[in-house]
């Protein structure tokens, strides 16, 4: 089962919602609202509150994406603030950070947080990988470019869509929020 009309996916973000379809196999409904973006320490507080946020606005179920990556060599830093380091220095940055550590490894993770008039909750996928030494390809958003995902070579920007949903932390996340669901 999945995520039935009733609820709304919450997001500005195209490829977030193309992607979520794509994983579904079907429409999701989706509307786009300014939320505010919470500065917490992990990923799940981040779509928690947003997903409540979103669902004071709306006052209907709603389901609220957010993904992160945690390199292992910083603690898990950045986390929920990829798109921050993203926006403000470039993947390449990130790349070049890492060269240092001695340690490459990195975690995508993607959290719905889920909230409806019974309650809020999150529910969390994650994929093992490691940090490209420089982006590479041209396919998927944000920081695809620099992810190769475990027992890969390619980054998920190098994958087709397909590719990429079989493996991905976002496919992981929608099959838990389906089981939790069913």
């Amino acid at each position: 089962m999945t995520p039935d009309s009733s609820f709304v996916l919450v997001t500005g973000n195209d490829d977030k919602w193309r992607e979520a379809q794509r994983i579904l196999g079907r429409t999701l409904a989706r509307e786009k609202l300014d939320l505010p973006e919470l500065q917490a320490r992990t990923t799940a507080e981040v779509a928690l509150h947003k997903a409540r946020a979103a669902y004071e606005i709306l006052r209907r179920p709603v389901i609220v994406e957010d993904a992160g990556v945690e390199l292992r060599a910083f603690g898990g830093f950045p986390g929920p603030f990829i798109k921050y380091w993203e926006n403000m220095g470039g993947l390449a940055s990130i790349c070049r950070a890492a060269d240092g550590a001695g340690d490459r490894a990195v975690t995508a993770v993607c959290v719905l947080g889920v909230c409806t008039a019974d309650g809020s909750y999150v529910v969390e996928g994650r994929t093992e990988g490691t940090l490209a030494d420089q982006p590479r390809g041209s396919g998927g958003f944000g920081w695809d470019a620099i992810f190769v995902p475990e027992g890969d070579t390619r980054t998920f920007a190098e994958m087709s869509g397909d590719e990429k949903d079989r493996i991905s932390h976002r496919r992981r996340a929608w099959e838990k929020l389906a089981s939790k669901l069913a």
